[in-house]
């Protein structure tokens, strides 16, 4: 009935300080941390307890580090706890492959209400974001293109708490894209095949085809869960 309580590792203590300090108002948005010597003084732990915890508050936006002068609390403080769901999987040793798969079981069926109930202005928003993906300068713009496209298809929906549980994972969501598409971009070739996948997809939603958009949702999802696959199996044969 009952399981063996865990000890928590050190960083996760220095996290949860952190936090707790942020949500009493101890420490607000723009405030400067102290050094790591200082943090290291205070709470009795090792430095690389603190960059270990430092580093996963960076992940989630808790956190800013800015070169020459520190770290500060992240400017949108409102949204942590900050992405709870994100702080559990990378405490709890998560895998890309978690997140695959909650995209596949809340994506595939969002694009389909999304087809249902797109409108007009949901159409000229797609339509929008497609050309911007089209004329990304870099792999960097791409990727936030990409992620602002699945959101909209979330927010298209009209189901509110599909886009409050992909909120709840942003970092992860945005990780996970800008990994993902590294890894299919390794042959430049591939980048006009990612185009017309997000192309597909968005011309199902447009065209009202619930149907055709869970497909086109599917197979993209496929294609980064092969490339992952196949990147493994090479990896291990080095």
């Amino acid at each position: 009935m009952f399981v063996p309580v865990k000890s928590k590792k050190v960083y996760e203590h220095v996290i949860e300080q952190i936090q707790n300090m942020v949500m009493t108002g101890v420490l607000q948005k723009g405030d400067k941390l102290p050094s790591e010597r200082d943090l290291v003084e205070q709470l009795g732990v090792s430095r690389a307890s603190i960059r270990e915890a430092i580093r996963a508050l960076e992940m989630i936006g808790l956190i800013e580090s800015r070169q020459g002068e520190g770290n500060f609390i992240g400017g949108d403080i409102n949204s942590s706890f900050f992405e709870p769901l994100s702080v559990m999987f990378m405490l709890n040793d998560g895998k890309s492959e978690d997140v695959l798969e909650l995209r596949r079981v809340i994506e595939v069926e969002a694009a389909a209400l999304a087809a249902g109930h797109i409108t007009e202005e949901g159409k000229v928003e797609l339509n929008r974001l497609m050309l911007e993906l089209k004329e990304a300068k870099n792999e960097d713009e791409s990727a936030k293109v990409d992620k602002a496209l699945h959101y909209t298809i979330a927010k298209i929906s009209g189901n509110y708490l599909i886009l409050i549980l992909l909120n709840t994972i942003s970092s992860l969501m945005e990780s996970f894209i800008r990994d993902a598409r590294g890894m299919i971009l390794r042959e430049e070739s591939q980048r006009e095949m990612l185009i017309e996948q997000h192309q597909k997809i968005c011309d199902s939603i447009i065209q009202e085809n619930p149907n055709a958009a869970v497909k086109a949702m599917r197979e993209h999802l496929q294609t980064i869960n092969q490339t992952m696959i196949e990147l493994k199996n090479q990896q291990a044969i080095q």
